[in-house]
């Protein structure tokens, strides 16, 4: 049986163990994990994590040579081992002051935190290629290069793509493709995601999972419902990050603690437009980063977008990029590859790593 995640033989670094770490009060009583790898004076690199909240990994290390980065991983708000987490029984506090202009002063305070003056690499797939996208166009004189996997831009066509399909007609047409969306390369897994919706509310499903997570519990049964809802949720992102995943191992994304987090917290920004340019509902109609991609044109970007991503579809990648070359970037290279989402996929994470071994030295011509 072919698998597509990748194997601990494809790696070509070993993992290595931190040089340091710790939590950083950032504001409104949250503290943020952080983990530092590789070469202490090495250039430096800020990874950003997934979801949003998808917490970070060690094994992220692994795609960097060792002797020439200085590796800075840290979870965002809410997730991993930051503090208030939304994995609490009430994730209000791991909520509240959690946008991405707070992730974008956060990301500001750690690296002055940990010294870090000039400029420094960006590396971040998914959720985290629009956190870099966003950081970079607020502070592009702090970013060196842009290392992206699996473009995600955020805006309503996106997010119906994946999580809307064919919802509204579920009940009484489970296979009217009429709409496209992921749900047609991967039904049985859709049809766990949909059925946790009462019929009457499928025709928004992020709204209609808004409702249920923000819903106080009266009852036992009630917050296992919640808690199935965020597994439901979770698991239907892990589910189609992978063009074949072993099915006979337990779904890390559907780990209670992981799920509750995860689930949350995508959908309290996706609700608000990601609260990218602005917040609330009607900013679900956003188009920031493709509004604003002039400002990225002195930076070098990397990206590698999996042809068969469900997740985060290839089109995004193709509009990001295509907005580049309109306002004169020049410098973009951009990667398709025969996988699909997670960073895991073999071939993405092959491409990464020779993305990061063959880029220029600092000062070199």
């Amino acid at each position: 049986m072919y698998l597509s995640k990748v194997t601990p033989t494809d790696w070509k670094y070993e993992q290595t163990e931190p040089i340091a770490s710790g939590h950083l009060d950032v504001s409104e009583g949250h503290k943020i994990f952080w983990v530092e790898y590789g070469k202490p004076d090495g250039e430096p690199v800020m990874c950003v994590h997934g979801g949003p909240g998808g917490g970070s990994d060690a094994f992220v290390a692994r795609f960097f040579a060792p002797e020439r980065y200085r590796i800075l991983t840290f979870d965002q708000r809410g997730c991993g081992k930051s503090q208030p987490s939304a994995s609490d029984d009430d994730a209000r506090p791991a909520l509240r002051a959690n946008t991405t202009a707070d992730l974008i002063e956060d990301m500001i305070k750690l690296r002055a935190h940990r010294g870090i003056t000039g400029k420094m690499h960006l590396f971040g797939g998914s959720w985290g290629s629009t956190l870099s996208l966003a950081y970079a166009i607020a502070h592009p004189e702090q970013v060196s290069r842009l290392i992206l996997r699996g473009i995600f831009l955020c805006r309503k066509k996106d997010l119906d793509f994946f999580y809307q399909g064919n919802a509204a007609v579920y009940e009484h047409d489970p296979l009217d493709t009429s709409l496209p969306g992921s749900y047609q390369i991967y039904p049985e897994a859709w049809d766990e995601f949909v059925r946790v919706i009462p019929p009457e509310e499928r025709h928004d499903m992020i709204r209609a999972y808004d409702r249920l997570f923000s819903r106080e519990p009266n009852n036992d049964a009630e917050l296992q419902h919640q808690i199935r809802a965020t597994q439901a949720w979770a698991g239907w992102e892990g589910r189609t990050s992978y063009l074949s995943l072993d099915a006979s191992k337990p779904n890390h994304y559907e780990e209670v603690v992981f799920a509750k987090a995860f689930a949350r917290i995508e959908n309290h920004y996706f609700i608000n437009g990601s609260f990218l340019g602005g917040t609330g509902e009607a900013n679900r109609h956003q188009n920031y980063i493709l509004d604003h991609v002039e400002r990225l044109k002195g930076i070098p970007i990397h990206i590698v977008h999996g042809r068969y991503d469900m997740v985060c579809p290839m089109f995004q990648a193709e509009e990001l990029v295509a907005a580049l070359r309109q306002v004169g970037h020049t410098d973009v290279d951009y990667r398709r590859t025969p996988a699909g989402h997670s960073m895991l996929e073999r071939e993405n994470c092959q491409a990464l790593t020779d993305i990061l071994d063959h880029l220029p030295l600092p000062g070199s011509a």
